[in-house]
């Protein structure tokens, strides 16, 4: 249909006279002949008066975008936890209003690392705990992550520690040390700016996974550490000694 002629104003006409609003609205809608316009003494009609094109669509269009000219990337930073936890939801909720209200960085920080994976959020042990709070006694740790205990240290000094969890253990000496173990609820009501505080991180590639990946185990400058069936005489031992082996001298 190209054009509309004077007939199809006057079946319109009609089609109004008769109060057959809805059989309008239907049949404009369906060959899109027009829309209609709310006011308020009716509705008023606009009319289409140009034929409906179909545009030929390219076949490269169909398979699939040309990335290599600059196209769309997404984003992949995290915008909530992936954990169902109803208590870290409720410290993200906290720390979401702290971002908004106070434009505070520190607060940016915190909220960031509890979108985190667990893989991202490192434990820290009870003497690297110590180390960094050395002659900072009068502030207060703060790790997004887990505090863990160690036996290799046998004094602990009296610090006040944030952390989302602790072990037993470790909160047991900490506490009998006089120090306190604080939620991220009780640190937004003493440091709702992250003033008086130390924000810490526990070491991210210390996971044993971690030691697997390299360069491949063998080659030059190599520190990779094999994966191995065993650890017998017969496998990774025998390098040197047996063709299978890598070679033999």
């Amino acid at each position: 249909m190209l054009f509309y002629s004077c007939k199809t104003r006057e079946i319109v006409n009609e089609l109004r006279q008769a109060r057959l609003t809805k059989v309008l609205l239907f049949l404009f809608k369906f060959f899109s002949l027009g829309r209609f316009h709310r006011q308020r003494g009716g509705l008023s009609l606009e009319l289409n008066l140009r034929p409906r094109r179909h545009h030929h669509i390219p076949r490269e269009a169909i398979m699939g975008i040309d990335l290599i000219a600059g196209g769309k990337s997404k984003k992949t930073k995290r915008t909530a936890p992936k954990s169902d936890d109803v208590y870290l939801k409720l410290t993200v909720k906290l720390y979401r209003f702290l971002v908004r209200r106070t434009q505070s960085k520190f607060n940016a920080v915190i909220l960031k690392r509890l979108f985190m994976s667990k893989v991202n959020k490192a434990p820290l042990s009870l003497s690297r705990l110590v180390e960094f709070m050395t002659g900072k006694e009068d502030k207060i740790a703060v790790l997004v992550g887990t505090i863990t205990d160690d036996l290799r240290v046998h004094e602990i000094p009296a610090i006040k520690v944030t952390a989302l969890r602790f072990t037993e253990r470790a909160r047991a000496r900490i506490e009998k040390a006089g120090g306190e173990c604080l939620t991220f609820d009780q640190l937004a009501l003493r440091a709702p700016l992250g003033q008086n505080t130390v924000l810490l991180r526990g070491p991210k590639n210390s996971r044993e996974a971690v030691k697997h990946f390299g360069p491949a185990p063998g080659v030059p400058h190599s520190h990779s550490k094999p994966y191995v069936r065993s650890k017998g005489r017969k496998f990774e031992k025998a390098r040197g000694k047996r063709k299978s082996r890598g070679f033999k001298v």
